[in-house]
């Protein structure tokens, strides 16, 4: 049976017709809505319609209904068969017939009368909200899917869909034959065709039918709503659903891990050559041809698709992310076409002009070093900025060229063949300023940026704490080193020995007073979240997994490139001192530069000092949670904790002897927890 076919119910009606027009009126005519009368042209006033609510059978013994009614004024009776009504199609009322139980033959009757019937819950919702009865053209039980529009794909028992779509009815929802950017969500028994291609391009969530039969089994809780995204992620269809994996060209380590999450995402792996097999996921970087000849239904994609669906939380349409063979390596890259924002080369820094773009040609300088080299990254102590004897920028000088220094202008100046010593290091701070732009403008627009941005395929995949956390001060940092950036290449291309650096770097010491400390003090705090989000959130761990790979990331993890702020201060404070020493004493930058060295100092000092401070006051925190009865004034800006000690008590003034004792020993007091007490 195709998408589009039309069910009839046994009463002739089509059940997949598009029913929004008649379903989205919410009328009621009562007592108290007459239609009025002109004041002239009309002689005769129009009849008035009367709702009355008739109570069948077990509705009538249920004491809330009675309350609930009488709350929104409606009068009511009751009754145990539709003989007793003899008024029924009187054109003075307006009846509307509470069931309780819409299986039952007193509802397969009233149904089949074209009675208007409501469930029980939509009185009690009626009443809770103060509104009227509302208007439906089909019997309404519930209010649970009220507002939602849903459309069918895959199924092809003609009697399930009945009652799945039977069952959207009674609950409120409307049904749509045809796919449209109006349905709200798409239930699905397969994870292919044209309506659900278009669902994953739409970001329209895709259901099981599980999802209504289990809204149906809620139909009696007044508040709930079947789109409450706690209830309807339990029901998404997952990513993989239907799917049989295999993986080609991957280490036993990422193997098993892409095993697990195609677990965890719905789907099934297989060996290698598995004729079962639906999808064979390569290696792209390390597979250059496959080991057999694959089956024409077997689909053989990079392993992208598979990030990117966990990423999208839906499966990825092949096409895109089809396995070619390599005629060479490297010949071709994969590009994400899953990234949300990737940067391009208008937010890419602009080239230097003539002189700058030679001069930069005879280092190769890259922000990402090859990550497997020994770097001076991993040994640098984040407890403190003042350590500068070794920083990656001032000890790295191999690696990849950045594409944007690479190629100088066809029409460069050549430059004299020999400079000073204070030339070249003043052309290594430029370069390494501008790497670490590179760098931080990577971690924006790669990162930050997508997570941040609205109307996310999926859903947002991390929330705006978590995001907060993890980036902190990166932007206002950032807008800090582009203008330092700025003028130090102003500098290079108009060059001479008197031209100042050092009041470059005094000339923002303020601003980076203001915007590091808030990023270093909490960097252990941004590496947790990362680490914690991954684990839990596969989706985070996909986004990661896809912008990692990208030739802008260097194949270095978020956590990686986040430390480079880290790091930042104490190599330009290791580069002004190297410059210093290469400086005439006659210079005038020859002082300025101390002074702008001790300003990075000062900042540096700053820096550790507030860090010192946020952790003693974690650790005052973490005191007041860990011991039952602490008194509240224990917290304090100036306290700070010195010690812990435990110990065994000797004699028994405080308490028995042998009992164990904690002593707290702050800064301005001593605190005193015993087994059974504690003392200030």
């Amino acid at each position: 049976m195709s998408d589009n076919s039309t069910l009839m119910s046994e009463t002739g009606r089509s059940l997949l017709a598009d029913s929004s027009v008649l379903d989205s009126k919410i009328i009621e005519n009562s007592k108290e809505n007459i239609f009025p009368a002109p004041i002239s042209d009309v002689e005769e006033e129009m009849p008035q319609i009367e709702t009355r609510v008739v109570l069948v059978q077990e509705a009538g013994k249920r004491e809330e209904l009675l309350k609930a009614l009488e709350e929104i004024k409606m009068p009511y009776m009751k009754m145990d068969s539709i003989e007793e009504l003899g008024d029924s199609d009187s054109p003075e009322f307006e009846t509307v017939f509470v069931v309780a139980d819409f299986q039952d033959s007193m509802f397969n009757n009233l149904y089949k009368a074209d009675c208007r019937v409501v469930g029980p819950p939509v009185v009690l919702h009626c009443a809770q909200k103060g509104e009227p009865l509302p208007f439906s053209c089909r019997p309404l039980y519930c209010a649970s899917m009220l507002n939602l529009v849903l459309c069918f794909t895959g199924f092809r028992k003609k009697d399930e869909l009945i009652k799945l779509v039977t069952l959207v009815h009674h609950m409120g929802g409307i049904i749509r034959r045809d796919f449209s950017s109006k349905v709200t969500h798409l239930v699905a028994n397969t994870t292919s065709g044209d309506k659900f291609r278009i669902a994953v391009s739409l970001g329209t969530p895709i259901m099981k039918a599980e999802w209504i039969y289990k809204a149906w089994e809620k139909r009696n809780e007044i508040d709930f709503c079947a789109a409450d995204d706690d209830f309807r992620n339990q029901f998404k269809v997952p990513p993989f659903q239907d799917c049989m994996l295999s993986f080609l060209g991957f280490s036993d380590e990422e193997k098993a891990n892409m095993e697990e999450m195609t677990e965890m995402q719905g789907g099934h792996h297989l060996p290698v050559g598995d004729d079962r097999c639906t999808h064979l996921v390569v290696e792209e970087n390390t597979v250059k041809d496959l080991p057999f000849e694959p089956l024409k239904s077997l689909y053989v994609v990079k392993q992208e698709w598979f990030w990117g669906s966990i990423q999208m939380d839906a499966r990825a349409g092949e096409s895109m992310y089809l396995f070619e063979k390599s005629e060479s390596p490297g010949l071709k890259k994969s590009v994400s076409l899953l990234s949300l924002n990737t940067p391009n080369s208008n937010r890419k820094r602009r080239r230097l002009k003539e002189t700058l773009a030679q001069l930069t040609r005879e280092t190769d300088m890259s922000p990402f070093p090859p990550r497997k080299r020994p770097s001076a990254e991993h040994s640098l102590s984040i407890g403190s900025l003042l350590d500068i004897s070794n920083t990656p920028e001032s000890s790295t000088t191999n690696g990849e060229t950045p594409k944007s220094c690479a190629r100088p202008s066809k029409n460069s100046t050549p430059l004299p063949l020999k400079q000073s010593a204070r030339w070249q290091v003043a052309k290594e701070l430029y370069q390494t300023e501008s790497n670490y732009v590179d760098i931080l403008t990577t971690i924006i627009e790669l990162f930050q940026v997508p997570l941040e941005k609205e109307g996310q395929l999926g859903g947002p995949i991390l929330a705006q704490e978590e995001i907060k956390t993890i980036f902190g001060s990166i932007p206002d940092i950032l807008d800090v080193h582009i203008k330092i950036k700025e003028d130090l290449e102003d500098l290079m291309i108009n060059w001479t020995e008197s031209r100042s650096i050092g009041d470059i770097i005094l000339k923002y010491s303020k601003d980076l007073l203001k915007t590091y400390p808030p990023f270093v003090n909490f960097f252990e705090m941004s590496k947790e979240t990362i680490t914690r989000c991954e684990k839990q959130k596969p989706r985070f761990h996909a986004f990661l997994k896809i912008n990692q790979a990208k030739p802008e990331c260097g194949r270095q993890s978020l956590a990686e490139l986040l430390i480079r702020p880290v790091q930042r201060l104490p190599s330009v404070a290791l580069l002004l001192n190297d410059l210093k020493k290469h400086t005439a004493e006659e210079n005038p930058d020859k002082v300025t530069l101390e002074r702008a060295i001790e300003s990075l100092k000062e900042v540096m000092t700053h820096i550790n000092e507030d860090k010192r401070k946020t952790e003693a006051q974690r650790q005052i925190f973490d005191v007041v949670y860990e011991v039952d009865g602490c008194p509240a004034n224990l917290l304090s800006s100036h306290r700070s904790l010195v010690q812990r000690l435990e110990t065994v008590a000797l004699g028994d003034d405080l308490c028995d002897k042998g009992e164990q004792v904690t002593l707290f020993l702050f800064n301005d007091c001593l605190e005193v927890r015993l087994l059974c007490k504690y003392i200030l």
